[in-house]
């Protein structure tokens, strides 16, 4: 069997264990681990949790990390046109070889019970490479939640809660609070916090799980702060222990310099602790960032934006971008949203500044048909137009604008997953994200 061949395969057996859906809970994660010998005691950890954020402040921390002199890894999800794309070492995503032979690793490691859930699978790989490829920091975001999250099996040096907002609240509750305990469930007993949460109900449940933790815990606003000079675009930090100013950040966005301080807080208390982190690290490292996907630009002629921007928090802060960012300039927005989301107040927000809309929908079975997303769009915008594949929507979206435009891709991360994928000549229908 051929390399790509035995890649595919491998990829259709993980992908198939989607079916199972979301289960949360340890003791299937724990038991593969304890099968493979506990790798994820062989490295020290940072944990990642939260609403919006989590990404790029992974990011942000694994290239610090690196340039600090650290081999490091870093897991996130979901990946948008690679499976690879969620594990890296180093700043670079796992060949398909370590992919093959991971999961073949973990598979052989299942414990009894029940089967384990695609993303158990994907945590379970992640760790068992880190260990192999004996990296000194592993950066981890969680997939949902916190406390059951199957990442939750780490003993972070560090814990850290970007924000909270409601998601999700099938499965982590109905009221912020109620998530916000969820998500505090990472908090380790004697390990620092550091979080961005803002609401009193949220921020109260989080501080309260600290104490009792005994954990230290440091809050952007109080115990460290950022102020962005828009005029110059950039931004000082008011830390724990130190300051700078005329940092910058290499995402896009207002709310990155929230990410950006939340990053340079943990790398404060990891200094606390004795880690070697310079600060020339911590500055060419929020700098040099890059996070795929999340107002990633793509083209200039016209100017092409993918953006995420999949739940509430998101879908707002990326409408207030477009409307200081790309005032006066003519956008078109294609759209796809998934069944789980509050979609009319997520279309609310990105039509507000949109010249016309172009609706679609990603190839995963939860995305919303497009005409279920038209009347919610009708409201706040008349041009609209409703074209199935999301390949066939951007390219409808670029081939139609002027020079001088704007393409704004959002609603999902798996739409602006094959929007890349199309948009850097790949062929979004292949797992393994070849180029045509």
């Amino acid at each position: 069997m051929s390399n790509a061949v035995e890649y595919e395969k491998c990829l259709a057996e993980m992908f198939s264990l989607r079916r199972f859906g979301i289960k949360l809970g340890l003791d299937t994660i724990r038991g593969m681990l304890a099968a493979l010998g506990n790798p994820e005691s062989r490295f020290h950890a940072i944990h990642v949790a939260g609403t919006n954020g989590k990404g790029s402040v992974a990011s942000s921390l694994a290239t610090i990390l690196r340039l600090s002199g650290f081999r490091t890894g870093l897991f996130t999800s979901p990946h948008l046109v690679r499976f690879n794309e969620r594990i890296q070492v180093d700043g670079r995503e796992i060949s398909d070889p370590d992919v093959v032979s991971d999961y073949q690793t973990v598979k052989a490691a299942y414990p009894a019970g029940r089967e384990p859930t695609f993303f158990e699978l994907n945590t379970a790989m992640a760790l068992a490479e880190f260990a192999r490829r004996r990296v000194d920091w592993a950066v981890v975001e969680t997939g949902m939640g916190g406390r059951l999250d199957a990442t939750n099996v780490i003993r972070p040096a560090v814990s850290i809660i970007t924000n909270i907002s409601l998601e999700h609240r099938m499965y982590l509750g109905g009221t912020v609070a109620e998530i916000a305990a969820e998500k505090a469930g990472i908090i380790k007993e004697g390990v620092p916090v550091v979080t961005a949460v803002r609401q009193p109900s949220a921020r109260r449940v989080v501080e309260d799980t600290a104490r009792r933790m005994g954990s230290p815990f440091y809050r952007l606003g109080r115990d460290f702060s950022v102020r962005r000079n828009r005029r110059k675009g950039t931004f000082s930090y008011f830390g724990i222990d130190t300051g700078a100013k005329g940092l910058r950040t290499g995402l896009a966005g207002a709310f990155q310099a929230a990410n950006a301080a939340l990053a340079f807080a943990a790398c404060e208390v990891l200094r606390r602790a004795g880690t070697g982190i310079t600060d020339e690290a911590i500055y060419r490292g929020l700098a040099e960032n890059r996070w795929p996907g999340r107002l990633e630009k793509i083209a200039e002629h016209p100017l092409v934006l993918l953006d995420g921007a999949h739940n509430l928090a998101a879908a707002r802060a990326l409408a207030d971008y477009m409307e200081t960012e790309l005032a006066g300039r003519r956008i078109t927005l294609v759209c796809g949203i998934l069944d789980d989301k509050p979609y009319e107040k997520i279309m609310a927000h990105l039509c507000r500044t949109a010249n016309r809309v172009i609706l679609t929908r990603a190839r995963i079975d939860r995305a919303l048909p497009p005409e279920t997303l038209a009347p919610a769009a009708r409201r706040f915008i008349v041009d609209i137009e409703t074209v199935s594949a999301v390949a066939k929507a951007v390219a409808r979206a670029v081939a139609t604008s002027d020079p001088e435009d704007v393409v704004v891709v959002a609603g999902s991360l798996y739409v602006v997953g094959e929007a890349k994928a199309y948009l850097e000549g790949l062929d979004a229908n292949s797992s393994t994200g070849t180029r045509v």
